[in-house]
Order: C-alpha cells, then sequence, then structure tokens
C-alpha cells in the first residue's frame, strides 16, 4: 500500500479541513463545524466571551490550529498580500492561529487554571486588595488589544484563596474577545465561585486600541470601570475602604 505523505502544512490543512480537489471546503468535516454542532447539540452559549474547553475534545485544538491558520491565509490573501513570496508573511498563517489560540484567546479554548480554596480558620475578617494585576485582552468589535490593570478587594468569608491565583483566575477571563464591561462581571463570578466571599471589589483601568489606533485615535483615553457584591454593595463606609485601599497601592507605585 502506498501512503501519501502532505508536503507542506497547507497540504495537511486541505487533509484535515476535508477540502476535495477543486479546493473548496465540505464544511460537515470542517473542525470548528463538528465543534459547532456538539455545542447547538448540548445547548450550550459560545459567545465570544465564553469558554469552550469542556467541549472541545482531545487532539482538537491541533486540527483547530491547523484550520484558524488556512483561514487567516485566505484573509491575507484577500488583502492582495504576496504570502508566496513575501518573506515577512510566509508563516504569519500559522503564527497567529497559534497566538489566538494558545495566548490572545486561551482563556475561551483551555480550561481554568486550578485553584485550591483553604478554610478560613482564624475567621480573618478584614478587607484586603489585590493589584495592580495586568489584564490583556482583545476588544470583541475589532480584535485589537485591551491593555490594563485589575485590582480586587475581598472581605472573606468561609475559604480563602492564595494571592497568585487572582491574577491566574484574571488572565484566564481576560484571555477571550471582550468588551471591559462583561469582562469584569465575568472575573467576579468566578471569584465568586472560588472563595465566597462576604464581600468583593473589582476595579479595571485599560486602554483600547480601538480607541487609540482607530478612530478616533485618542491616544490617552483609559476606561475605568468597577463591580462592587456582598458587604461591600450594601456598606457605604466597606465600599469606600476598597476603593481608598487601591487608591493608596496605586500612590505607592507611583512614588
Amino acid at each position: 500500500m502506498t501512503s501519501i505523505i502532505p508536503a507542506s502544512s497547507k497540504d495537511l490543512g486541505q487533509q484535515l479541513n476535508g477540502l476535495p480537489g477543486n479546493g473548496q471546503p465540505k464544511n460537515e468535516n470542517k473542525i470548528s463545524e463538528r465543534i459547532r454542532a456538539r455545542l447547538v447539540a448540548e445547548d450550550v452559549s459560545f459567545l465570544a466571551n465564553d469558554n469552550i474547553a469542556e467541549h472541545i475534545q482531545p487532539g482538537e485544538l491541533k486540527e483547530l490550529e491547523v484550520e484558524v491558520a488556512d483561514r487567516v491565509r485566505e484573509l491575507l490573501q484577500s488583502l492582495v498580500i504576496d504570502i508566496d513570496n513575501d518573506h515577512n508573511t510566509q508563516e504569519t498563517a500559522e503564527r497567529v492561529a497559534r497566538m489566538y489560540l494558545n495566548e490572545v484567546f486561551k482563556g475561551r479554548f483551555y480550561e481554568q487554571p486550578d485553584v485550591t480554596s483553604f478554610p478560613n480558620t482564624k475567621d480573618l475578617d478584614e478587607i484586603y486588595t489585590v493589584g495592580p494585576i495586568t489584564v490583556r485582552s482583545a476588544c470583541s468589535h475589532h480584535l485589537v488589544p485591551i491593555l490594563g490593570n485589575c485590582w480586587i478587594g475581598i472581605k472573606p468569608g468561609s475559604r480563602v484563596i492564595g494571592l497568585s491565583k487572582f491574577a491566574r483566575v484574571a488572565d484566564w477571563v481576560f484571555s477571550r474577545p471582550h468588551i471591559q464591561e462583561e469582562a469584569v462581571m465575568i472575573l467576579a463570578d468566578e471569584i465568586e465561585r472560588l472563595c465566597e466571599p462576604k464581600g468583593l471589589g473589582i476595579i479595571v483601568k485599560a486602554q483600547h486600541y480601538c480607541m487609540k489606533w482607530r478612530g478616533v485615535k485618542e491616544p490617552s483615553t483609559s476606561m475605568v470601570n468597577s463591580v462592587v457584591r456582598g458587604v461591600f454593595r450594601h456598606d457605604p463606609s466597606l465600599k469606600q475602604e476598597f476603593f481608598e485601599l487601591v487608591r493608596q497601592q496605586e500612590a505607592i507605585l507611583a512614588t
């Protein structure tokens, strides 16, 4: 029996995506269509800022990487870029596919980092804040960067988690296409689920490249938003204490 080995990643992509001789895709064989059909059958949301890791089977991310690279290659060709002869863009499609699946949008395709919570055996009851935590995301309208900082305030409940875990969870949540207002709410939901605090406050201050790089092109504009829950929401003095602690952290870092 004679076996045929693809000569390039492009050939491999065509085999995995079920491209027949005329180069037109058989949609039912595309890995994205198979994953999408599974999500629809299970009535699972797959919006831009949803996590779908639970519904991706072993090996499918590598297949998806090949398919995404093929689509990026088509985008470059549609932009009339000679990717066959331009040495700067010959491997761009593969780089972009790896970047989106494994870095920029990893919060969609990978499971939440392991976070172990511990009993609050000392009955800690004082507010503490963690920050600034660097957050990196992408605007879901234009897929350009959102870069900024996040502060998290906690009034502990029955369980606590390590300080570094807040940064890991924030990175996981923000590594998806987002609008900032929704990202903060999703992060708050995850932290409440992990440690059930009596009070939770989150502030995010970020710059949006959909305003810096395009459109109005305002290089110094930023967006600040917050969410407060539990006792922070219902007790104005505790809410004020949280915001004051964040201001103190910023002042210390500015000196």
